[in-house]
């Protein structure tokens, strides 16, 4: 980790799956997402949770509640970022996973992004769309992330995400519909049927999923 950041102390043990599945979602063409962008900064949130969950930090409680048993820091950007935005263990109050997957979901994107951009996966470039309106595009650094991270979800793929890790990422994916994408070929139906399946396991991509589903029909006036 880089000084700034103040976790030099921790070790870097490489992207987190939050950075992942952003590598994954990331059109190394134009630098924008392959899927719709407030879908993956929902599963951003719900993987930087994710990762916090395997860390023994937060537990699912009733109700798809968050249960906070740590809020030591992990000398992580991204997860640190998650973890202070969740309620301090003790001091009362709770919080639903779909809510704070909503609440902390730009927060931790753009955390994710800064953390590709100190590990030179990624660069920030600013354009204007019809020289009018400015956005962001994130174009391939020199250090090549993005590549290695489809070969791990081919290999997860093929392997049927035999590995607990791969099958939340598989879960991520197909709960910010990134599959879509991402999942190709003659049995490309079955392979997305599967994902989703993946997706309703999980109490974390469950959350991901539900916040989606009412973005969607709040849009389509349901």
């Amino acid at each position: 980790m880089t000084g700034s950041t103040g976790e030099s102390s921790h070790p870097d043990r490489g992207p987190t799956l939050p950075e992942e599945l952003l590598l994954l979602a990331l059109d190394p063409e134009h630098g924008k997402p392959l899927n719709d962008a407030s879908h993956l900064r929902y599963g951003l949130a719900g993987a930087a949770l994710a990762e916090l969950e395997w860390a023994g930090q937060v537990a699912e409680g009733r109700g798809g509640r968050i249960i906070v048993g740590s809020p030591l820091p992990l000398g992580d950007l991204v997860l640190d970022t998650a973890l202070r935005t969740l309620p301090v263990p003790g001091k009362g109050g709770d919080v639903k996973a779909k809510r704070w997957v909503r609440s902390a979901a730009r927060g931790i994107d753009e955390v994710c992004r800064q953390r590709l951009e100190q590990r030179d996966a990624v660069r920030r470039e600013s354009r204007r769309a019809l020289g009018l309106f400015r956005y962001e595009r994130l174009a391939p650094g020199p250090v090549d992330l993005a590549g290695p991270a489809r070969t791990r979800f081919k290999g997860a793929l093929a392997s049927g995400f035999a590995d607990p890790r791969d099958r939340l990422l598989g879960a991520l994916v197909s709960a910010v519909q990134l599959d879509r994408k991402l999942v190709q070929g003659h049995d490309r139906r079955a392979v997305r049927r599967d994902l989703k399946a993946l997706a309703r396991e999980h109490w974390i991509t469950r959350a991901v999923a539900a916040a989606i589903f009412e973005d969607e029909a709040a849009a389509s006036g349901g």
